[in-house]
C-alpha cells in the first residue's frame, strides 16, 4: 500500500495521488546517483534501457526538423506521416493483420503514458484488471490511478514465468475489465508463445474483456524466440489494445515518443483525455520517430546480437555462484535471479540484499518486491561486457562473504 504524504503545510494531496508510489526503478537510479556524485565507481544494472546511441539517422532527421522550424504545435494525436508511418511499420515489422488505419494510432509521450492514457480512458472506480506477477512496476501503480484494482496472476519460475491462458481464465471475476500482458516481459525476459497467446486473447474474447498487450521489447528476443503481435492473429480486434515505443527499439529512450494502436472510438477517446493533459508529443522527437519508423533497421540487429552476447556472459556469471537460481531469459534484456537462499539474520529480503549490495560493492540493482516477486533481483545488461565483468565480480563476492559470515 502506498505511503499516504502528509504535507507540513495546511493542504492535503488528493486521494488519487495518495494511493499510488514512487516508481522503485527511480529510486535505485536516485540512490545510484549519490554514489556517483561522491566519485565512487558503481556498476550500475539498474536501468532498463539501451546503453547505445540513437542510430545517426534518427539523429539527422531530428537536426533537420529543427532547421526547418518544424517547432510548433502539432495535432495532439501526432503529425499524420508519424501515425501512418505507426500503423506500416507495425504491420511490416510484425505482421499486425489487416493493416491499422491512422484513425486507430495516437502518438504518444512514451510508452508508459499510452498505457496511461488507455487505462484512464477505460477503467472505471473498482474496476480489475488482471497483471501477470512478476509484472512491469508501474501496472499496478497506474491502475490504481485510474481507480482500478490490479489483481495478480501469478507466473512459475518453473514454467519460465510465462503467462498462461488457463490462470487467466480461473482469475477473472464479475468486476474484470482488462488484461495486461507484457511479452517479452520486463523483468523476467519471459516470451509467451503465439500459440499461448492466441489462447490468452480467446479467453478475453469469450468474457469480452480488453486485452492490452505492451509490445516495448518487441525486437529483443533470442533462440527461437521472434517478435510478435497479437494483432496478427484472426478474429477481430474490437478489444485490442497494442502499446508501443520507440524508447527501446531504436534506442530513444530520451526521446518520449510511444503510440497506441487500438480501435477509433478509443483513440479518440485517448485523444480527448491527452488534449487536457500534454497535448501533442515534442514535435521534433515525432519527426525523429519518423525517421526511424521508415528507415532501416539495422541498429536493431546489431543491438540484439551484442545484447545476446551479454546475456550468456551474465548468465553464465550468475549460474557460477552457489545459492543463485536464475531462468534463462527469451526476450529484453534482464535477468532475475532468485537469491532467496542467501537471506539470513541480517537480508532478510532481496530489497535488503540490494541496499547492502550498493553500499558494500558499489553495484546497483532492483528488488523483486519492486515487481511482486519477493526474493529476486532484476539486473539489467543494457551495458557493456567489461561492466558486466566488474559487476559479476563483486555480486559474487558479496555473496561469498555473506555465506563465509
Amino acid at each position: 500500500m502506498a505511503t499516504v504524504v502528509k504535507p507540513e503545510g495546511s493542504f492535503e494531496l488528493a486521494e488519487r495521488v495518495n494511493r499510488i508510489s514512487v516508481s522503485p526503478t527511480m529510486l535505485v537510479l536516485q540512490e545510484a546517483e549519490k554514489y556517483k556524485a561522491r566519485g565512487i565507481d558503481v556498476v550500475d544494472f539498474g536501468p532498463g534501457e539501451p546503453d547505445f546511441p540513437t542510430p545517426g539517422h534518427i539523429q539527422r532527421a531530428a537536426i533537420e526538423a529543427l532547421e526547418k522550424n518544424r517547432t510548433k504545435y502539432t495535432a495532439t494525436a501526432g503529425i499524420a506521416p508519424l501515425r501512418q508511418a505507426i500503423c506500416d511499420w507495425h504491420q511490416t515489422n510484425l505482421g499486425s493483420s489487416p493493416a491499422y488505419q491512422s484513425a486507430e494510432c495516437i502518438v504518444t509521450t512514451g510508452g508508459k503514458h499510452a498505457i496511461f492514457n488507455a487505462l484512464c480512458s477505460l477503467i472505471s472506480s473498482g474496476a480489475e484488471v488482471l497483471v501477470p506477477a512478476p509484472y512491469w512496476v508501474s501496472y499496478p501503480d497506474i491502475v490504481k490511478y485510474a481507480g482500478g484494482k490490479p489483481v495478480f496472476v501469478p507466473t512459475r519460475a518453473e514454467d519460465d514465468f510465462r503467462l498462461r491462458a488457463s490462470a487467466v481464465e480461473q482469475a477473472i471475476s464479475p468486476r474484470t475489465r482488462m488484461v495486461i500482458v507484457n511479452s517479452p516481459c520486463n523483468p523476467t525476459g519471459a516470451v509467451i508463445p503465439p500459440e499461448e497467446f492466441a489462447k490468452i486473447f480467446d479467453v478475453c474474447k469469450r468474457h469480452g474483456l480488453w486485452l492490452l498487450s505492451d509490445e516495448c521489447y518487441s525486437h529483443f528476443t533470442y533462440g527461437a524466440a521472434r517478435p510478435f503481435t497479437v494483432a496478427s492473429l484472426p478474429g477481430g480486434r474490437d478489444r485490442l489494445i497494442i502499446a508501443g515505443s520507440f524508447s527501446k527499439t531504436f534506442a530513444m529512450t530520451g526521446w518520449r515518443i510511444g503510440y497506441l494502436l487500438a480501435p477509433q472510438p478509443l483513440i479518440a477517446a485517448c485523444t480527448k483525455l491527452q488534449s487536457q493533459s500534454t497535448s501533442n508529443s515534442t514535435s521534433i522527437a515525432q519527426y525523429a520517430a519518423l525517421e526511424a519508423a521508415r528507415g532501416p533497421m539495422d541498429s536493431v540487429s546489431a543491438m540484439l546480437a551484442e545484447y545476446a552476447r551479454r546475456r550468456e556472459r551474465i548468465l553464465s556469471g550468475l549460474r557460477a555462484i552457489p545459492g543463485i537460481a536464475c531462468t534463462i531469459p527469451e526476450g529484453a534484456f534482464y535477468v532475475f535471479p532468485n537469491v532467496s537462499a542467501h537471506f539470513n539474520a541480517a537480508l532478510t529480503t532481496d530489497t535488503a540484499v540490494a541496499r547492502q549490495m550498493l553500499e558494500r560493492e558499489h553495484v546497483a540493482v532492483v528488488p523483486g518486491e519492486a515487481f511482486g516477486a519477493p526474493g529476486h533481483l532484476r539486473i539489467s545488461y543494457a551495458t557493456s561486457i567489461e561492466r558486466i565483468e566488474e559487476g559479476l565480480g563483486r555480486i559474487a563476492r558479496f555473496f561469498t562473504q555473506q555465506s563465509s559470515g
